[in-house]
């Protein structure tokens, strides 16, 4: 694992543990020589988080649609940043770069990207691992709703071991790093399964 996608808001939120956390988690990943790949904003714990990688000595890559680049969220001090053309774009080269993926605290596109990567990886896609920095308890309720699927047959509880879940960057790091993706091919389990 060489770098690592962060997803999380555009906003600080309401604790300033969210906060906190995403400075730590940029120090962390500088310290451990891992390349934050993230999207590009300057703002809220995006901004955060890349600020601390920056400070740390280490390396940034954001990728950002153009239209975000026009209202000046950029962040200006990213060792490389990739303008695209789309939201969709963003996301297909987010993924391309990184080696495994890390949601923060945040709202709908955060929720958006992690559940796309999840389904990729549940697809089998991708192999990368994928983890939940569940800072001040933040996930709690997101995790009782997918244990909540998986009791009601929406998620199969081998899923359950495509991410990983800590409340703390170093220990959310280690698990990532003993990530093995499932084996198998999904669309043939599929078609064994219907005929």
């Amino acid at each position: 694992m060489k770098s690592v996608c962060v997803f999380c808001g555009s906003s600080f939120g309401k604790r300033p543990a969210y906060r906190e956390a995403a400075s730590l988690l940029g120090q962390t990943l500088a310290e451990q020589a891992l390349t934050l790949v993230w999207g590009g904003g300057r703002v809220g714990l995006m901004g955060t988080v890349a600020d601390a990688v920056l400070a740390a000595g280490g390396e940034t890559v954001g990728v950002i649609p153009g239209f975000m680049v026009a209202k000046e969220l950029a962040h200006p001090d990213s060792t490389e940043l990739i303008e695209v053309d789309s939201m969709h774009t963003r996301k297909a080269l987010m993924a391309e770069r990184s080696d495994g993926f890390v949601a923060l605290p945040g709202g709908f596109g955060t929720l958006d990207e992690m559940f796309e990567i999840l389904t990729w990886a549940q697809l089998h896609i991708h192999g990368k691992p994928v983890g939940l920095l569940n800072v001040a308890g933040y996930f709690d309720p997101l995790l009782a709703w997918i244990h909540h699927a998986e009791q009601e047959g929406f998620i199969k509880s081998g899923h359950l071991a495509l991410f990983h879940v800590a409340d703390n960057p170093a220990e959310l790091l280690d698990k990532m790093r003993q990530h093995q993706a499932p084996e198998g091919d999904w669309a043939t389990k599929v078609s064994l399964a219907q005929s």
